[in-house]
């Protein structure tokens, strides 16, 4: 009898007020009439804004216009601005005529961080692709080989340029980090105190500090006739920042790990770096997948601030596209187009974070 009415009840429809579309709409947006209020409010403001937005970036937009005053007429967005000046936003003053060695640098880039996130790729000849990726980049920016006709690193700029200075910022800044975050947690006195100054020091001071320094102090301190690229201190300049911040996250990791685990792997007689290598700090960096992300999407976004010592990034290159007196005004077309470039490489990055912590959720999940 009891398996027949339990079987009836499984038949039974959820109730309403607990499940479903309307359960889910009261229980979220309706439960209270402080929430009834915000709701109507920002419902309002979204009727508002979508037809509006919808008419300036597509209705009204001028796409083939052939001067400003077309697009201005038009009423909307210009996007014939983008269209016109795209490849000086996204390769800066690279020589017009050789900017498809910059596009196909940006894309061999691209290509080793896309298979250094594929886990068939994680073996050592992950280091052989980076290195023939790295070469062949390196190759077609400067050139000087090959037939390619020699281009200063001072003429490099946009997307080019900001994916080189993340891309190695975050390269050489993650296992730096990593050290720094050991060091702190040495039991040498010495050690432990200058990983300490260093990452306390270096967090204290924002990273256009660091910029200004590398810069405008740094040559002062060089012997004379000696000198470093700007682009180089730029770089060293945003390893040093990041690998400040890099090695607290991981710190934050290593002292998540039990204590139990550490003395399972001196009990199996392993050297300190075995342990370190082979089980604590597997376990801390995939404690902290989600911090460790947002430090590289925030180093990604902060490699624009590289404008403020002349360096040609995106933003640099749309401000001087805007600079052209025959396309003025249209500040809001350009400062659109790089924001879609930066949010597609972070959503892309946020993304992959999320898929790699399902991947190696192993009983840490809640």
């Amino acid at each position: 009898m009891n398996a027949s009415i339990s079987s009836r009840a499984a038949e039974l429809p959820p109730p309403a007020t607990q499940s479903g579309a309307w359960a889910w709409l009261r229980a979220r947006l309706f439960s209270s009439p402080g929430n009834i209020l915000l709701t109507v409010i920002l419902a309002w403001l979204v009727l508002m804004a979508i037809p509006a937005l919808v008419e300036w970036a597509f209705v009204k937009s001028s796409v083939h216009a052939a001067n400003a005053m077309e697009c201005r007429a038009a009423g909307g967005a210009c996007w014939a601005f983008i269209v016109e000046k795209h490849r000086l936003i996204l390769f800066g003053t690279y020589p017009y005529d050789e900017q498809w060695r910059p596009l196909l640098a940006t894309l061999i880039l691209i290509a080793v961080i896309v298979m250094s996130g594929m886990r068939r790729f994680w073996n050592r000849g992950l280091a052989v692709i980076w290195t023939v990726g790295l070469v062949a980049v390196a190759v077609l920016m400067w050139g000087g080989v090959l037939g390619l006709t020699p281009v200063e690193d001072g003429r490099w700029g946009g997307l080019p340029l900001t994916l080189i200075l993340a891309t190695f910022g975050i390269a050489f800044a993650f296992p730096i980090g990593v050290l720094l975050a050991l060091g702190r947690r040495s039991k040498m006195p010495a050690i432990k105190a200058m990983c300490v100054v260093y990452i306390e020091l270096i967090r204290g001071v924002p990273l256009i500090s660091l910029l200004f320094m590398s810069s405008v102090m740094l040559p002062l301190f060089l012997p004379e006739g000696f000198s470093i690229d700007k682009l180089l201190r730029a770089q060293i300049a945003i390893i040093l920042f990041a690998a400040a911040y890099i090695a607290e996250t991981v710190r934050g990791g290593l002292q998540a790990i039990p204590k139990g685990q550490y003395e399972g792997a001196d009990s199996l007689g392993l050297t300190y770096w075995q342990q370190m290598r082979k089980i604590i700090l597997p376990q801390a960096l995939k404690i902290v997948i989600p911090p460790l992300v947002s430090i590289f999407i925030a180093l990604f976004k902060d490699t624009s601030l590289v404008v403020i010592i002349g360096i040609f990034d995106l933003t640099l290159a749309a401000k001087a596209a805007l600079s052209d007196a025959a396309w003025r005004g249209f500040g809001v077309e350009a400062y659109l187009f790089i924001s879609l470039i930066y949010f597609v490489f972070c959503y892309a990055m946020s993304r992959y974070s999320q898929a790699l912590e399902r991947r190696l959720a192993t009983g840490h999940a809640r």
